[in-house]
């Protein structure tokens, strides 16, 4: 396969993919859209907080995560699009249910503070693996996206682990709520690391095989849990199927709330 050889800043952005006139091939195009799915979805889900935070610098912190979030999505899916001819919002408030490829953990309820906190931290680590790998990714593209997401990503998980501490090792109160809601948050995590079908066409180095990231994802989030007073689940792993368009039955709420205005009124702009 092959791949083009355009040179794309690392300050990459929607606007600069399509710019560019880059065209992913479908392989790539179908592996961007996970990672864009996963994005973009955590972003609606941190987005919920607007307003509803437990303090206003944390109503402006998830924000600022969520927005984060939502910047990776589009780069994601607008690389994706142009495979198939579509546009970003194409991607995001046109397809159904079973067309969306995030793994389950990102649809999860935000729950309380250390609900949302819990899932933050396993998923910030998982992308400070996952983008630090991608960087060194044969796609151009792709290693661009990720050296922009990587130095974001870095906040995202100082602030979930200052927080992980923070409730853990503070009241009764606090590390009793933290520790359920990393108890209820653990059997998401696995699918995190379940084999990518999408790689499956992919040379050797465009992707990255997030089977090769569990250990050192899983001995840094056993030492963090562990740092903050609380113990480390045991409970097993939930199937998953994400990447298969399998969703848990939460998912069809957030996708309604995330698409009505655009299906209500397709092509409107402001």
């Amino acid at each position: 396969m092959s791949h083009s050889k355009h040179v794309v800043s690392t300050a990459i952005t929607a606007e600069t993919i399509a710019e560019s006139h880059l065209v992913a091939p479908e392989a790539v195009a179908l592996y961007a859209l996970g990672l864009g799915d996963d994005a973009l979805i955590l972003a609606q889900r941190l987005g919920e907080w607007i307003a509803h935070a437990p303090e206003l610098e944390e109503d402006v912190a998830l924000g600022n995560i969520g927005l984060d979030q939502l910047g990776h999505a589009r780069s994601f899916l607008t690389y994706a699009g142009t495979a198939w001819n579509k546009s970003e919002d194409d991607l995001a408030y046109f397809r159904t249910e079973s067309e969306f490829r995030n793994r389950h953990i990102f649809e999860q309820p935000n729950g309380d503070f250390a609900v949302t906190i819990a899932r933050q931290f396993f998923v910030s680590l998982y992308f400070d693996r996952l983008y630090r790998a991608l960087k060194e990714s044969t796609d151009p593209t792709l290693a661009a996206i990720a050296a922009k997401a990587t130095k974001e990503v870095d906040y995202h998980l100082d602030h979930s682990v200052q927080w992980l501490l923070r409730l853990g090792l503070g009241t009764t109160v606090s590390h009793e709520k933290m520790q359920r809601a990393v108890d209820a948050i653990w059997p998401f995590v696995g699918e995190l690391f379940s084999p990518e079908a999408a790689l499956r066409d992919l040379d050797d180095g465009v992707g990255v095989r997030p089977e090769l990231l569990r250990e050192s994802f899983e001995e840094d989030a056993r030492r963090r849990i562990l740092d903050a007073g609380l113990k480390v689940p045991t409970a097993p792993f939930a199937r998953g199927g994400g990447r298969d368009g399998i969703h848990t039955e939460v998912f069809g709420h957030l996708l309604a709330e995330m698409q009505v205005l655009a299906r209500a009124h397709p092509g409107a702009t402001w």
